[in-house]
C-alpha cells in the first residue's frame, strides 16, 4: 500500500535515525564499537550448540559449522543475520590494522579497511544466516589479506 505521508516520514525518520550513528561514531568510536560488538542474539545462539563467541578469528569458523536451527525461525532470522554481520564486523576491527567502523547515510554500519575499501558486514551476515553463504570466516580471511 502507498501512503505518500508514510512514506516521507520514513524517510525522515530513517535519514535521522544515520545521522544519529554517524555523529555518535565520530564523537565515541570506542563506545559505538563495544555497542555494535554486543550481537546477543548471536551469542546466545551459539551458547546454547556450546560455542562461546571470543571476537576471535576462530570462532568465525566454528560459526560457520553450527547447525542453522535459525532458518525455522523467519521473524529471528533478520536479527540473527544482523547480529552475525556486526560479529564479523566487530572480529575484523579488532584483528585487522586500521579496520574501523564507517556509516553511510541510510545509518547501517559497514567496515572501511585501510585502503578504502568498504565492506558491508550487516548484508553479508543477512546473507550468512539465510544461505550459510558466503562464510564468515572466509570473508574474514579475504579482508585480513586486502
Amino acid at each position: 500500500m502507498n501512503i505518500p505521508f508514510l512514506d516521507n516520514w520514513r524517510k525522515r525518520r530513517d535519514a535521522q535515525s544515520g545521522a544519529a550513528l554517524i555523529s555518535a561514531v565520530e564523537e565515541d568510536p570506542e563506545g559505538v564499537a563495544e555497542l555494535l560488538a554486543e550481537c546477543d542474539l548471536l551469542r546466545a545462539q551459539a551458547a546454547s550448540a556450546g560455542l562461546e563467541l571470543d571476537d576471535s578469528v576462530a570462532s568465525l569458523a566454528a560459526l560457520d559449522q553450527l547447525l542453522p536451527s535459525w532458518r525455522d525461525d523467519p521473524e529471528a532470522l533478520p536479527w540473527l543475520g544482523n547480529d552475525a554481520g556486526l560479529y564479523l564486523g566487530s572480529v575484523i576491527l579488532r584483528t585487522v590494522p586500521g579496520a574501523v567502523w564507517q556509516v553511510w547515510p541510510n545509518g547501517r554500519p559497514v567496515v572501511r579497511l585501510v585502503s578504502g575499501r568498504e565492506i558491508n558486514v550487516v548484508q553479508i551476515g543477512l546473507d550468512w544466516a539465510v544461505s550459510g553463504a558466503p562464510e564468515l570466516s572466509q570473508v574474514y580471511a579475504e579482508t585480513s589479506e586486502a
